[in-house]
């Protein structure tokens, strides 16, 4: 007990800390920031309407404003981070509603406070084990076949969200959303019924070991009863829980993260680059092709493994192990990976949104899902961070501040929802937080995407298509 008390003394100094570094730094260099951002770069594709970019940047002041904020903010990060959606869909309206930020100043901070998270949440995992297989709860195999189509498609979505009109993009958010929610639910229910009958099948299974004094009893916890061991060695054959913790370094395959890094570097540079040339020319449709060698190489390099057996998605469990993927089975994957990316970068929302649901169709397990799709989160997230910051579309010490916030509330979220899981011997709570997520945002996000069409129509606005060589 006096560990755990430590270690949550060391969280709340943390956030503390960060609130007080966070708020110092403003003082001093709020005005300067406020100056920098007056003569920002030119806007990057996929940002603006053709328009000078004007920002909207509140001066950072300890009241009200900052204080409900962060508490949304360290709500949206702590459940976020448990359903592998980041938390978006909350933070970009309570930054512009409540703080006071522009919609894209908005956007970017929401970045800072997605990769906050996602880096909190991905070393949390770490150092846990498959909720049933000997194996790192994250599955690197899985990320690496998708990362790199779903950071394909979100290129493609960013070109469809500068040529479509404001108010199609929220109907096709509601929509997708509304649905992409139900399926979740359904699936929650669905997850829970199973676990119900699981442990109706354990607690007779201990009730029959108990009438029989002369065998040894071996009580099985209800929360690792994912199967149940009969038989004379059932007792040697039972293993030990797998969520555990364990060495972080043993956890991490290094030749699937650098694979991923690699991709992350590349999408990265040619990102960069195209803000340097002009919209439409020769060499900004040959640095957006160029994404496209990079992104099927590396994916065509892990599916000829799991086509020819050297690499298996073992994370659906014990039966798929033995199995290797066919080619239809690939290319279902991959077209999943560049269609998640692509609604993402229509909507401007992360791929957990759309992954998450993804992976549990697929027959991941919740925490396995949730765990990869914030893994892969991560790196695109934090791209984006990046771009935007070289771009001057955040004030520095806000992104510091909501980032801490983000980190902290991740943490914090995971730890809990752990603990209940095991408690309650319920992995679909992650499902239900999932759902919960995705249906908040579609409130959030469809109802100010309603009221800006509707200030639009208002004031006899243009809300037709856009040109994308109009930038």
């Amino acid at each position: 007990m006096g560990i755990r008390r430590q270690q949550w003394r060391h969280v709340v100094a943390a956030w503390c800390a960060a609130t007080v570094l966070a708020v110092a730094a403003a003082d001093g260099r709020n005005n300067t920031s406020l100056a920098a951002g007056a003569s920002a770069a030119p806007p990057s594709q996929g940002m603006g309407d053709g328009k000078a970019y004007h920002h909207v940047w509140p001066p950072m002041e300890i009241g009200w404003r900052i204080v409900l904020g962060s508490l949304i903010g360290f709500f949206g990060a702590a459940c976020g981070s448990v359903g592998g959606v980041g938390g978006g869909g909350i933070f970009v309206p309570m930054l512009a509603l409540i703080i006071g930020f522009d919609p894209k100043s908005s956007t970017a901070i929401s970045k800072c406070m997605i990769m906050g998270g996602s880096v909190s949440t991905v070393y949390y995992n770490l150092k846990l084990k498959h909720p049933t297989l000997d194996m790192p709860i994250i599955d690197y195999d899985l990320a690496l076949l998708m990362q790199p189509m779903l950071m394909l498609g979100v290129s493609i979505g960013v070109i469809f969200n500068v040529i479509f009109p404001n108010w199609l993009i929220t109907v096709l958010l509601i929509i997708l959303f509304l649905g992409t929610s139900t399926k979740a639910y359904l699936k929650g229910i669905e997850t829970w019924k199973k676990e119900t009958i699981k442990k109706r099948e354990v607690a007779k299974t201990q009730e029959k070991i108990c009438q029989k004094p002369e065998h040894t009893t071996t009580v099985i916890p209800v929360e690792h009863a994912t199967a149940i061991p009969t038989g004379p060695g059932a007792a040697a054959e039972a293993k030990p829980p797998s969520d555990k913790a364990t060495s972080v370094l043993k956890n991490v395959y290094w030749k699937e993260f650098g694979l991923l890094a690699f991709v992350w570097v590349a999408f990265l540079g040619l990102q960069i680059a195209k803000n340097y040339v002009a919209s439409c020319s020769v060499w900004y449709w040959v640095l957006n092709s160029l994404q496209i060698p990079v992104a099927i190489g590396v994916t065509m390099y892990e599916a000829r493994g799991l086509m020819t057996g050297k690499r298996v998605l073992s994370s659906k469990g014990s039966q798929q192990q033995q199995s290797t993927l066919k080619f239809r089975q690939v290319l279902v994957y991959c077209l999943f990976g560049i269609l998640a990316g692509l609604i993402g970068g229509l909507l401007g929302m992360g791929g957990g949104f759309i992954m998450g649901p993804l992976f549990l169709e697929l027959g991941i397990p919740p925490q396995v899902s949730s765990a990869t799709a914030t893994f892969t989160m991560m790196f695109s997230s934090s791209m984006s961070v990046v771009e935007y910051y070289l771009l001057h579309r955040f004030p520095v010490p806000y992104a510091a501040y909501f980032t801490a916030v983000a980190f902290v509330a991740a943490i914090v979220g995971q730890h809990c929802v752990r603990k209940l899981i095991a408690w309650l011997g319920r992995a679909s709570l992650i499902i239900f937080i999932l759902a919960s997520m995705i249906f908040v945002s579609t409130l959030t996000l469809g109802g100010v995407g309603i009221s800006n069409i509707v200030q639009k129509m208002e004031r006899h606005q243009y809300m037709g298509f856009e040109s994308l060589c109009k930038v």
